[in-house]
């Protein structure tokens, strides 16, 4: 088999004409998300490109995809009963075209002989006509009977509650249990069914226009001024000709970027920096933020594959960025008390982009929470030592995880008298077109301690974004005893 480093199979290679190419697309991104780690979001389109798939395929091999990502761990717990053994047990090859072809079979318009046809075929391509048997009875199985027997099904091993919520919504039982503490520290924990339900759905395609290069379009975006919606959800049209002012991006990793920009007057010659800025789509509208305010910016990526895709994202631009390529705690430590804003969008679990990288609830653990936390918290304590006197860092994550938001943040301010926390619900609020829900963290629910409470919490099912986390925090320009700053000292 001829695959290429990221477990996708090399462009140019026969397959048999019995399988329709969008099937081989999705298969292809499925089994190197699978073998491979690969991002789903990062290799569908360049596997559509290779494929030349038309536009009605493309959607296909998207809608596969994705549909069969979010829901895998159901999926996987319906094949294991159809097969009489663990998910665990079966070649991943062979699981894999077993996920696809479930999902065809449960929850699409696909013709019942299309999906076990072809998903047999594909298990034969790729494993062999033995395997291919195998496939065969298991989804002639699970195409006996419907959605909602298969569901009940599995539903009946469940051995609690929060086990059939997780077989019900497609989400881990750890990934819930994290949600549902979330919600509950701002006091909406019967919020929890809606955020599942809106984790499933497909994102609406989001676009950013760049301030100084371009103007949004229509509709617009309820509160990003630089966002606005692709009509059809094909953002290729409005993207065209460009030059890249105007690209795709979530509305709430915008609002981050507006936030860093927003959180007080720009000097002219301010010296910002993006410390974790693959793959660098919000060190675009931060450097047109920052040009337009007469700042200039620069960017760092640990990862050499990632900086590349910083470059690649700002090379279009009429602006210059420096892209480095450290680690950021080091990078930062090199350059002491140089930046006068700093955004450290911290490598984080992925919880709030479920929608639209649906394979990280199936990736991430709690083990690696605890991982995380500790390189959060480094690369935040390093950031602040990298301000200039009056400073800002804005600390982000796409996650609504306590432990890896206010948790982290409450812990930098408790040990670091020599900065306070600003509101970022209130800079949100002055940057975002229209008034948003923003509530503040429920004490009682994150622990009694005032610090990281002035930070804001973005969710898929209240604003419609991913669920970006944001705290502000300043280095004072005079450092007193009482320069710290939290809701219990206002």
């Amino acid at each position: 088999m001829n695959r290429s480093h990221d477990g996708a199979r090399s462009s140019g290679v026969p397959r048999p004409r019995a399988i329709q190419p969008a099937r081989w697309v999705a298969y292809d991104v499925l089994h190197a998300v699978s073998v491979s780690d690969a991002y789903a979001n990062l290799l569908l389109p360049k596997l559509i490109a290779d494929a030349e798939l038309d536009t009605q395929d493309a959607a296909l091999a998207t809608e596969l995809t994705y549909g069969t990502l979010r829901r895998r761990g159901t999926y996987d717990a319906i094949i294991a009963e159809a097969a009489g053994r663990s998910a665990d047990d079966i070649d991943a090859a062979v699981l894999d075209a077993l996920r696809l072809g479930t999902h065809q079979l449960l929850a699409t318009r696909v013709a019942p002989h299309a999906a076990v046809n072809e998903s047999v075929n594909l298990v034969a391509a790729e494993v062999g006509r033995g395997a291919s048997g195998f496939a065969n009875a298991v989804l002639r199985r699970i195409g006996r009977d419907t959605a909602e027997t298969w569901q009940e099904r599995i539903e009946g091993h469940a051995r609690s509650d929060d086990e059939k919520l997780s077989l019900r919504t497609a989400h881990p039982v750890w990934v819930i249990r994290a949600l549902r503490r979330a919600l509950a520290a701002e006091g909406r924990v019967e919020e929890l069914d809606d955020l599942l339900h809106y984790d499933n759905l497909s994102p609406e395609v989001t676009l950013v226009a760049l301030p100084g290069l371009a103007e949004p379009g229509e509709p617009r975006r309820p509160y990003a001024p630089t966002a606005f919606g692709s009509p059809g959800g094909d953002p290729r049209d409005a993207m065209a000709h460009s030059n890249g002012a105007i690209r795709v991006q979530d509305e709430g990793s915008q609002l981050v970027a507006l936030a860093v920009a927003g959180a007080a007057p720009i000097r002219e010659g301010e010296h910002w920096l993006d410390l974790c800025a693959g793959p660098g789509g919000k060190t675009a509208l931060l450097a047109a933020l920052a040009h337009a305010g007469g700042a200039v910016l620069e960017a760092n990526e640990v990862v050499h594959a990632r900086a590349g895709l910083v470059r690649q994202a700002v090379r279009p631009l009429p602006i210059d960025v420096t892209v480095h390529e450290s680690d950021g705690r080091e990078f930062a430590a090199r350059h002491p008390g140089e930046y006068d804003r700093i955004l450290v969008d911290a490598p984080c679990t992925g919880l709030g982009a479920l929608r639209r990288r649906p394979e990280a609830r199936w990736r991430k653990s709690p083990e690696d929470v605890a991982e995380l936390v500790v390189l959060q918290t480094q690369l935040l304590d390093a950031a602040i030592d990298a301000l200039a006197p009056g400073g800002i860092v804005a600390y982000a994550t796409c996650s609504p995880h306590l432990a890896e938001t206010t948790g982290v943040v409450a812990d930098v301010l408790r040990r670091r008298p020599d900065v306070r926390e600003l509101d970022a619900r209130a800079v949100l609020t002055e940057v975002s077109s229209s008034p948003i829900d923003l509530p503040a963290s429920d004490a009682a629910a994150v622990g009694s301690a005032a610090p990281g409470r002035l930070s804001a919490q973005l969710w898929p099912h209240r604003h419609g974004t991913d669920a970006m986390f944001l705290a502000l925090l300043q280095r004072p320009t005079i450092t007193a005893p009482d320069a710290r700053t939290t809701n219990g000292d206002r």
